[in-house]
């Protein structure tokens, strides 16, 4: 719910921008399209929006509420019908009327407090009887004292849904299986059924224990691996049946189950290679940790090393990489890296760097285009707006192009591949200036890593730790542009000295 003074400056806002409505909901940040409109339509009736909305309670009357309520009673207590008919109130106030006027007269679900738990052996000779029964279904549960639901659940249970239950008449009893077959049909459905869960739990055992994969063939798997699987099954199953499952000697498991119960000879091992993996900023491979080992006088071999490591689950975790997609052909000539990665500069206005960078906030996109001076970091111009097109660049190069103008320094100005700087507006403005370009090459951003670094502080020291939910568009511009000015100004680099760039140049003499 947005306030007065919310929807009033919208709608001024709306009026001031010649009514475009995209502009204005970049610079507030809200509300939607339709709302705006609505907004804009209200005002020019009223000239004025509505200070909100009010939601209005019905009362009834003791009179309205008895003749509902008698209402429900006399015409076979339908809630929805009474509803209908009266056109009043809503079914969850017209339950409340009843609880309070006629408690006692609503419809209640009444259960039993105990049920009968029949044994397998009852349910088992149940469905035989169902089968083989001569006469309905609903007589052989009247007899055995059941519901008829019932008994065809138990016979979906034992036999499968898929088995018919006998529907037969007298005629037909000579054609109906013997109890001797029901009950082979039975034993023969439960073996099939122990089976697949046997089957079933060996895969979910691999997966859960050993990190394979469902697909996996459990005959493939090492001895040491069926031998664990064994042990972590053989509370539910038997060990014979889990042998023969895995294919698996009786010897061979025995053997291996000695072997994991005895003592492990890499205790110690584990623990030193789990001390120098979590030292070193768990970013040792197998290789520098067996090396490290080596230097502690403790040998093993790169091969036990990896094992080891893997089934400590000591892996290094590496960021995932994005491919670089990459326009095809070019927009014009590309000029030399003449920086080639060298930002070091003796002079101020000697080398510059340029570049733009993004940030997203609830409220809209916010772009940032700056111009660096390699000699100390400082921030000699910069424009921000809302949108990465060719007036954001042309406007921050005029501002740099004002600081070297009394002078006859002819800085080099770096910077990527992109349109933006290539451009006309861009090359006339380098050229009347007589300013040397420089561009990285294609796809290459460390050729512009003190430029993209000094992106990196910014969004490490003001965009990511705190919450723009509630930013616009042009506040978040504000709080920009007032960083940048407390970073040329007033915040420290320990390579200068512990001085901001500012005063590093008034140090030097070279700025009052």
């Amino acid at each position: 719910m947005y306030s007065y003074e919310d929807r009033i400056r919208a709608v001024k806002l709306y009026i001031k921008l010649d009514k475009r409505i995209a502009a204005t909901l970049i610079q507030l940040g809200y509300p939607t399209k339709n709302a705006l409109k609505t907004w804009y339509g209200e005002y020019e009736r009223r000239q004025d929006v509505s200070t909100g909305y009010v939601r209005s309670r019905l009362k009834y009357s003791a009179e309205q509420k008895q003749f509902a309520v008698n209402h429900y009673l006399d015409h076979d207590r339908c809630s929805a019908g009474t509803v209908k008919a009266l056109g009043y109130p809503c079914l969850g106030t017209l339950s409340k009327w009843i609880d309070e006027l006629s408690p006692d007269t609503k419809k209640r679900l009444v259960s039993k407090g105990i049920r009968t738990v029949h044994s397998e052996a009852f349910k088992k000779a149940a469905v035989i009887d169902l089968c083989m029964r001569p006469t309905s279904a609903q007589t052989s549960a009247n007899k055995l004292g059941v519901d008829r639901t019932t008994l065809y659940n138990w016979k979906n249970k034992l036999l499968g849904p898929e088995a018919p239950a006998s529907m037969k008449h007298q005629d037909d009893l000579r054609s109906l299986p013997d109890r001797a077959e029901l009950e082979k049909t039975v034993e023969s459905l439960k073996r099939d059924i122990h089976k697949l869960q046997l089957e079933h739990d060996l895969l979910k055992m691999a997966a859960e224990l050993l990190k394979k994969g469902l697909g996996i063939n459990l005959v493939l798997l090492s001895n040491r691996e069926k031998t664990l699987m064994i042990d972590a099954l053989r509370q539910t199953y038997t060990v014979h049946e889990l042998l023969v499952e895995l294919s698996l000697a009786r010897s061979s498991y025995f053997y291996h189950r000695a072997r994991l119960l005895g003592p492990d000879k890499y205790a110690d091992a584990r623990l030193a290679i789990t001390d120098v993996f979590e030292l070193n900023h768990r970013c040792y491979g197998y290789r520098r940790v067996q090396a490290s080992l080596c230097k502690q006088h403790l040998h093993i071999s790169e091969r036990v090393v990896r094992r080891l490591m893997r089934q400590e689950g000591l892996t290094i975790s590496t960021p995932r990489r994005r491919r670089y997609h990459s326009y095809d052909g070019e927009i014009s000539p590309a000029p030399e890296n003449i920086i080639n990665r060298d930002f070091k500069a003796a002079t101020p206005n000697e080398k510059w760097l340029t570049d733009i960078t993004e940030f997203h906030i609830p409220a809209g996109k916010v772009y940032l285009s700056p111009m660096i001076d390699c000699f100390d970091g400082m921030v000699i111009s910069w424009s921000i707006g809302t949108r990465p097109d060719a007036n954001l660049v042309n406007t921050m190069l005029d501002a740099a192009i004002e600081t070297v103008t009394k002078c006859d320094d002819l800085p080099v100005v770096h910077s990527d591949r992109g349109a933006h700087y290539r451009w006309p507006g861009w090359l006339t403005r380098m050229g009347n200036a007589k300013l040397i370009r420089s561009m990285s090459r294609k796809g290459c951003s460390p050729d512009n890593s003190a430029c993209e670094g000094f992106f990196g502080r910014l969004k490490n020291e003001l965009f990511y730790p705190r919450n723009w939910q509630t930013t616009s568009i042009e506040q978040f511009i504000q709080i920009v542009d007032s960083y940048i000015h407390w970073y040329n100004e007033k915040r420290i680099k320990i390579s200068l000295g512990s001085l901001s760039p500012l005063e590093y140049r008034q140090s030097l003499g070279l700025t009052t």
